[in-house]
């Protein structure tokens, strides 16, 4: 069975039949509330058989300047209505509309042409010709246009405009000044602090400080850069290259010192930094891509306090860590990593005190996920909250289940790690006491390690934190100390039980004078505040002993051992019951 189809459109000389009373056609024409003429094609010749007044004031306004002028620039020639009025007579199928323009520059008018078939005469082909004047549409559109590409508080194109800006460079390759460039660069400038002068100042400074700040990059730029305003604090520039990526480096260079001097706003001088990105145009790249990659620069010099030029590498990475944070939320979601439990070993006795508890995880495409790589993903995610408390709750409930299997509670504790984000954001007293009361656990077999940072950032919140800790009878550890931004008064005033020696000194301590000198300063401070201490990364029996006659309560590393899964590290501990510190 076929598709039916729809059935053809007669020809236009079937109108032929119709009756038309050409006496009447003057008339008709004038009743018509648009310019309108009758065509007639003879023998490959156009004429105007008629016309109403308004087509002659329409005239008037051209450049023809009358009916007649008009007949003879468009009726005959190469030109493109008599081309398009030509193929009509003699097609069936052409088109009735055309657009077209009337002169250049802001004098130009704009009009649309339609044409409908008359009745034929013999050998003489008529059509009605009515004419549009567009121009104030045109106009407006344009205006409305220009209204939409422009920000509107400091006149400069805005992010639209920019893009289309990028893509106009890269197709016809020239600067502003029309010279073909080697290339072009794509700059983002980034206002640092505008929102807390905006927050201190008001809006009105705010917007008087964006409008000097362009001004000033105006002035940084060769003829030929093009600038907008492509977000609040935002500016992107295109900057031809004739000297390669110099010329780049050399705006981003002009920029900054246009930027040093102070700005004036009110009574007040403040000084405004800014970063600044650089991407390369790279030969039929889009143009948003490459905007991204600006901004993605512009990140990086926030960071390093200096301009940045687009690295893919660097990209990479950090596509990667998006593509972690989903992985890492779906195995949050499927409970697919799991908890390792490193032993914490009294050095005096060489028995297991403790386990401290490592998340781990191993995906089934990417394999081993270092913790390195996905505890900072899930801290800048906030998968940081729900990845704290799942390992609260897994770590206790496997002491749980080592107390149920051995009949009785075990002289061991359990170490959990805190971010300083859950500090911030999460109640960790009603996590733990929540943990304690479903497992059963006595609050002095959970230890929270906290890191200087989630001290430092909010000092009144956590002395509230581990005010509330301490009232759960837990054992509160500070990790990695020394390396971030210790002060004797947080130490001081914070009932902390554990101070944990980073690494970084313990491992050097065989070698380097200093490394022995400030763990012995450490364990002496920890004993006069009447603290104990863990020393990190323990590789050998040398360290292992010289940690122990210094004074060091217990000591966690690959001396012992690495960490266990569950079941392996309640074998440990039953295996270390009674021993010594041996090699």
């Amino acid at each position: 069975m076929q598709a039916s189809t729809p059935s053809a459109l007669p020809p236009r000389s079937a109108a032929a039949g119709a009756p038309l009373l050409w006496a009447d056609g003057p008339v008709l024409l004038e009743a018509m509330p648009i310019a309108a003429a009758i065509l007639e094609h003879e023998d490959g010749q156009l004429r105007i058989a008629g016309h109403n007044q308004r087509l002659a004031d329409l005239m008037i306004m051209s450049t023809a300047g009358s009916v007649e002028a008009a007949s003879v620039l468009c009726l005959s020639g190469e030109g493109l209505i008599a081309k398009h009025l030509e193929g009509w007579f003699a097609s069936d199928t052409a088109s009735s509309d055309l657009e077209f323009r009337d002169g250049t520059g802001i004098t130009a008018r704009f009009y649309r042409l339609k044409l409908a078939p008359l009745p034929s005469h013999g050998a003489v082909a008529r059509a009605l010709l009515s004419v549009v004047d567009r121009t104030a549409e045109v106009q407006a559109e344009r205006t409305l246009r220009a209204e939409m590409l422009r920000d509107s508080l400091t006149g400069l194109p805005n992010r639209l405009a920019f893009t289309e800006m990028i893509e106009a460079a890269g197709r016809d390759g020239k600067d502003g000044l029309g010279v073909p460039p080697t290339g072009h660069a794509v700059l983002v400038v980034d206002m640092l602090r505008f929102s807390r002068i905006n927050e201190s100042m008001g809006s009105l400074a705010g917007d008087e400080l964006l409008i000097t700040f362009a001004r000033r990059l105006i002035s940084a730029l060769r003829a030929g850069d093009r600038l907008a305003r492509t977000g609040g604090n935002e500016f992107g520039i295109i900057v031809a290259l004739r000297r390669g990526m110099d010329d780049a480096l050399k705006a981003a260079a002009r920029i900054q010192n246009a930027m040093s001097a102070p700005f004036r706003l009110s009574e007040l001088e403040i000084r405004v930094e800014c970063a600044i990105g650089l991407a390369i145009m790279a030969p039929g790249q889009d143009a948003e891509e490459l905007f991204r990659n600006a901004q993605f620069a512009v990140k990086q010099a926030k960071q390093s306090g200096k301009p940045q030029i687009y690295e893919p590498r660097e990209a990479s990475l950090a596509r990667r860590r998006f593509s972690i944070e989903t992985e890492l939320r779906r195995a949050l979601d499927r409970d697919a990593l799991s908890l390792f439990y490193q032993p914490l070993i009294d050095l005096k006795t060489g028995e297991v005190a403790g386990f401290e508890a490592l998340a781990r995880w191993t995906h089934e495409d990417r394999g081993e996920i270092s913790p390195s790589e996905f505890i900072p993903v899930a801290e800048e995610s906030g998968l940081i909250l729900s990845l704290g408390r799942w390992a609260m709750d897994r770590a206790a409930a496997t002491l749980a289940q080592w107390d149920r299997s051995a009949g009785k509670a075990l002289p061991l504790y359990v170490a959990v790690n805190l971010s300083a984000i859950q500090v911030a954001r999460d109640d960790i007293a009603a996590m733990v006491s929540s943990t304690l009361r479903s497992t059963g656990l006595a609050g002095d077999r959970l230890t929270l390690e906290l890191t200087e940072s989630a001290i430092v950032q909010d000092p009144r919140r956590a002395t509230r934190v581990f005010d509330a800790l301490k009232a759960l009878d837990t054992t509160v550890a500070m990790d990695d100390f020394g390396t971030g931004y210790s002060s004797l008064a947080y130490l001081q005033r914070l009932p902390i039980d554990v101070l944990k020696i980073d690494r970084s000194f313990v491992s050097g301590m065989m070698v380097d004078p200093d490394s022995v000198a400030i763990v012995r300063a450490v364990l002496s401070l920890a004993e006069a505040l009447g603290m104990s201490t863990t020393a990190e990364g323990v590789e050998s029996r040398e360290l292992a002993t010289t940690l122990a006659a210094l004074g060091c309560v217990s000591g966690q590393g690959f001396f012992f051992s690495k960490p266990l899964e569950a079941d392996e590290a309640l074998a440990f501990w039953r295996s270390r019951r009674g021993a010594r510190l041996k090699g």
